[in-house]
């Protein structure tokens, strides 16, 4: 089983910076094994896939709305994922998700579909 919990959102203003942290209490070392992702929803829109990162750091995808502004990273000794969120602009307000991908990389960048485990969501609102 996985239990994924975001945390870190909140209100911040255009140009500043944030980090979320998505924390798995239930999967042990299994995290470590894991491709994990970050998604996004804004009001409105469509579900946006953000960025991932493989099991090992080895390998990174980013969104190109982010790229640049945005770096993942994991700890798997805490199995804890994280999402450095720099240069906050307003079109980043979004419930941000943390997702897990437990197969095999087949492929890189792993598709949407391949995340079985989703966190709740965690609210980022950038005021201009």
């Amino acid at each position: 089983q996985v239990h994924l919990v975001e945390s870190g959102g909140g209100l911040l203003q255009a140009g500043g910076s944030v980090k979320l942290s998505c924390a798995d209490s239930a999967s042990g070392r299994a995290f470590s094994t894991y491709t994990m992702g970050w998604f996004r929803q804004a009001p409105g829109k469509d579900p946006e896939f953000v960025s991932a990162i493989d099991w090992s750091s080895s390998k990174t995808y980013y969104a190109d709305s982010v790229a640049g502004r945005f770096t993942t990273s994991r700890d798997n000794a805490k199995n804890t994922l994280y999402l450095q969120m720099n240069s906050l602009k307003p079109d980043d307000t979004a419930v941000y998700y943390c997702a897990a991908d437990p197969h095999q990389i087949l492929h890189w960048p792993p598709f949407s579909d391949d995340f079985d485990y989703w966190g709740q969501g965690t609210q980022v609102t950038v005021s201009s």
